[in-house]
């Protein structure tokens, strides 16, 4: 009898015969152990991760062995795509509640797993948001007896594939979501184990000094008053400048250490990375015509756990709206803001200038963190094209260059204190209307991107934030400020037709100014 007629037999097309036998044989000649013991969903997950041959045969063949014959398994291991996948599914899901059989239910996960593309729009949104829950409930249940090796390749891929949603522009469309979300896994795995390792370098240089200063004070007991008082630093803290008590005392930084007592010698918080799906719904209500602006910054934080952005250049036109962008990004991401108009500004000014002066004054990125009282607040420098480039004082320019690299920005010798500071946890943003005046290095160190102009379908989403910055600035509650009415909302239609926002902001203005007006006469 020939391979066909057996075929024929078993009521199977010879490719989904050949897929069973193939995925059967796969499980079975590399069964790995640690494995052995997980979830269904899990096992399919690692073996995603780990790029084994024959995944979805394997699936296939033990879907065959609970449900022989079933056409739509049949027909996935033929196609193997995403229609024919969730068909599948689907088909399962059903047979597990006709059958009260759990198996089944956890089957369809796992074909969902496997074929579910990278999401891209809403069509699958409640497939991979099943899929999301089902890996993270069955993480929970696995993290309590695996080897910690495993956990932390599972939580990779758990939270990566969570992360899909946020950073699909981020991520091939020719490669599935599980690959996708293995990859992403992998990437924030990959700053979560160097800000560990940065911690753990940090606990042992602070034990290292906490030893050698216990053999100083207890050779030289007359020193103990003379040195920066040592304490303990707790996780996600920094102590961003130490003065010994002798130069607290010094009747030359009386006058400066006034306002910065409370961030000198002391452990100052770093600003958690909130959650970024969050952070990317807010904005895009705000700004819909910069989705791609927003997720390029946010890019920067997956997989941190405290927030610090490289160094961020917005240009485009004139009144787009890039400074309130960069506003509420800070503000969303829960930093402090220190604002600097670049054409007031030289590098004697931002840097600092020296002790001996009567002016003398810490440089602006440390007056941030006072202000802040946090050591990572966001210095966002306004208009930078416009600095002026006379050299008498030096231009902001070149001032910039060392606090924008990581190297010099962590042990930054400030000239009014005369130590060295920690700065390498600020942030740096920026703004331009053009490129073409800046220097090369300043543009080689920022992230630059052009932030586009509203349109006029853009209007909805704008007014709001509008009319709450308004009421701002007149010192109210934005409860207290209406929206705009019909006749209102038409004249603003027919007044602005989309690009600068600082126009809309005039003519919003201007209604509201002739709405008081009438409700005074009236």
């Amino acid at each position: 009898m020939s391979a066909s007629d057996d075929d024929d037999d078993l009521g199977l097309p010879a490719l989904a015969q050949d897929a069973i036998s193939t995925g059967a044989a796969a499980d079975s000649s590399d069964l790995d152990e640690r494995l052995s013991g997980l979830p269904r969903i899990l096992r399919y997950a690692i073996l995603t991760s780990d790029g084994a041959d024959h995944i979805g045969e394997r699936l296939i063949a033990e879907i065959d062995e609970l449900c022989p014959q079933l056409p739509q398994n049949q027909a996935w291991a033929v196609a193997l795509d995403v229609d024919a996948g969730l068909s599948l599914a689907a088909e399962l899901d059903h047979r597990a509640v006709d059958q009260d059989e759990p198996t089944l239910r956890s089957l369809a996960d796992c074909v969902r797993l496997l074929c579910l593309p990278t999401p891209r729009d809403a069509s699958h949104y409640e497939d991979h948001r099943r899929v999301g829950k089902a890996l993270i409930q069955a993480f929970q249940v696995a993290r309590r007896h695996a080897e910690e090796e495993l956990c932390g390749d599972l939580e990779q891929f758990v939270y990566g594939w969570a992360a899909l949603p946020a950073c699909t522009d981020l991520l091939s469309k020719a490669i599935s979501a599980a690959r996708n979300a293995s990859y992403l896994g992998n990437r924030m795995a990959e700053h979560r184990i160097a800000v560990a390792t940065l911690a753990a370098r940090r606990k042992i240089k602070n034990e290292l000094r906490r030893q050698i200063d216990a053999e100083e004070d207890a050779a030289e007991p007359s020193e103990q008053a003379s040195g920066p008082p040592t304490q303990a630093v707790p996780d996600n803290h920094v102590v961003v400048a130490r003065l010994s008590a002798e130069h607290m005392k010094s009747g030359k930084l009386k006058d400066i250490l006034g306002p910065l007592k409370h961030v000198v010698n002391t452990a100052l918080p770093l600003v958690a990375v909130p959650p970024l799906l969050d952070v990317r719904t807010k904005l895009l209500f705000e700004f819909p015509y910069a989705a791609e602006v927003i997720d390029f910054a946010l890019a920067d934080l997956i997989g941190r756990t405290t927030v610090r952005l490289g160094p961020l250049l917005l240009f485009g036109d004139p009144a787009g709206g890039k400074s309130r962008f960069l506003r509420r990004l800070g503000e969303l991401l829960g930093l402090t803001i220190w604002r600097t108009d670049a054409s007031r500004s030289d590098g004697a000014a931002f840097g600092g200038t020296d002790r001996r002066w009567h002016s003398a004054e810490p440089r602006h990125p440390f007056l941030a963190i006072a202000q802040a009282k946090s050591a990572n607040p966001l210095v966002l420098i306004d208009e930078i094209e416009k600095a002026p480039t006379r050299s008498d004082y030096g231009r902001l320019w070149d001032c910039l260059l060392s606090f924008l690299e990581p190297e010099t920005s962590a042990r930054y010798p400030d000239p009014a204190l005369q130590i060295d500071v920690h700065l390498e946890h600020v942030s740096y943003a920026a703004t331009a209307n053009s490129l073409d005046p800046l220097p090369s290095p300043i543009r080689d160190r920022f992230r630059v991107v052009r932030f586009p102009k509203p349109a006029a379908g853009d209007l909805d989403a704008l007014l709001p934030a509008v009319i709450v910055d308004l009421a701002r600035e007149r010192g109210l509650d934005a409860s207290w400020m209406p929206p705009l009415d019909g006749a209102e909302h038409r004249a603003v239609e027919l007044n602005w037709r989309g690009g600068s926002v600082r126009r809309l902001r005039r003519i919003v203005e201007a209604i509201l100014r002739e709405r008081d007006r009438n409700a005074t006469r009236n």
